[in-house]
């Protein structure tokens, strides 16, 4: 049995979360999606995914501490992001990282394990992003500690060179939480292969981002926010979105391989581009947005996913359209390294087969009677 992008198939078994099953939803190690979202932090999300319970105050304590103290970077890679072109794309910029942080900081070595490098990725991304960013656009070597506690708010923190605005880091935060982990997609799927063959940590990290980049996974908030802000008005965006539908263009944070019935994270999401909207009294992209998912639903039957309207909410958490996807990679981090680590538990490598399609056997023919 063959089928395109391996749809329907079922390729392992993982007990890190369920994604679009009856009766369960997304959940992460049993935990409702909604409830993480609603009522627990990132750093708590974080705590689970890798180590595998929800911590308690004084282990979600010692671990908040524990990632303040993995922010700060090694003079060889600020001057690594010192050398990246200003015109690399963030990802590049995330992906280079890991594998010079793994010649740098090697697995095996000093006790490192996946555990430890999930940890010092999930805390130190954040830092790279923005040391490469003030560097290219202000040129400026800033410090990569901030006061702030969490991991979205030393990111803006950092960002911006002021205080995270609350409402901004709690919004933030909350998204982190909804792309922390989706199970097999297809740049933890890369991460799980890269795995399989026994390689190291960075390495299924730095696939897992090469993965991600990709507009048909990660790269759709950046792909989404293009669109919202290439109208001008909720009028304009039906007019425009009709006739995009008629040229049969891709609508880029509709629809979902898994979700049929609307993404469980797309509510949560949209919640918070509102309020941040609102906040800012500027309701523009958001009401552009809901006329775009008014349309989409009414035309083709289809549903936001978590991509559409965060692209609305890091716009108006000031975050650059580039750095989407970037953000992306520090809520998924712990995810990755969750399924690295269980598939190191029972690993097998993964070898599927193919289905051959080319010519039948035929004879060489030297290069003199080729004609």
């Amino acid at each position: 049995m063959t089928t395109s992008g391996l749809s329907g198939i079922t390729a392992g078994s993982s007990a890190i979360s369920t994604v679009g099953k009856a009766g369960f939803g997304l959940t992460y190690r049993g935990y409702s999606i909604k409830d993480l979202a609603t009522l627990s932090t990132f750093e708590e999300v974080a705590y689970l995914l890798i180590y595998g319970s929800l911590p308690g105050q004084k282990q979600l304590d010692a671990y908040k501490k524990k990632l303040i103290g993995l922010r700060s970077l090694p003079d060889a890679l600020k001057t690594l992001l010192e050398a990246m072109p200003a015109s690399t794309h963030p990802m590049d910029v995330l992906r280079t990282m890991t594998s010079f942080l793994g010649t740098l900081e090697p697995e095996g070595e000093k006790g490192r394990t996946a555990v430890s490098i999930g940890d010092r990725l999930t805390a130190s991304f954040g830092s790279v992003l923005a040391y490469w960013y003030r560097f290219h656009l202000r040129n400026e070597r800033i410090d990569t500690e901030s006061d702030e506690d969490t991991v979205a708010g030393h990111f803006l923190s950092l960002l911006t060179g002021k205080p995270a605005d609350p409402l901004k880091r709690d919004a933030l935060d909350a998204t982190l939480i909804l792309y922390a982990e989706h199970e097999f997609n297809a740049s933890t799927f890369t991460a799980r292969v890269i795995t399989s063959t026994l390689s190291d940590t960075y390495s299924a990290v730095a696939g897992a981002i090469g993965a991600l980049r990709g507009p048909l996974h990660g790269g759709a908030n950046e792909a989404a926010m293009e669109l919202v802000s290439s109208f001008d008005s909720p009028q304009d965006a039906e007019k425009s979105l009709l006739n995009m539908l008629q040229a049969r263009r891709l609508i880029m944070g509709f629809g979902h391989r898994v979700y049929k019935n609307g993404d469980p994270r797309s509510p949560i999401v949209k919640d918070w581009a509102r309020r941040l909207s609102e906040a800012a009294g500027n309701r523009t992209y958001y009401d552009i947005s809901e006329r775009v998912e008014q349309v989409m639903m009414r035309e083709k039957g289809m549903f936001p996913n978590l991509d559409f309207y965060a692209a609305t909410a890091y716009h108006m958490c000031g975050i650059p359209t580039a750095m989407f996807t970037p953000v992306f990679v520090i809520a998924r981090t712990s995810g990755w390294v969750a399924h690295v680590i269980e598939q190191r538990a029972d690993n097998k490598l993964i070898r599927p087969l193919s289905e051959y399609t080319g010519p039948k056997p035929r004879a060489y023919v030297s290069v003199a009677d080729r004609g």
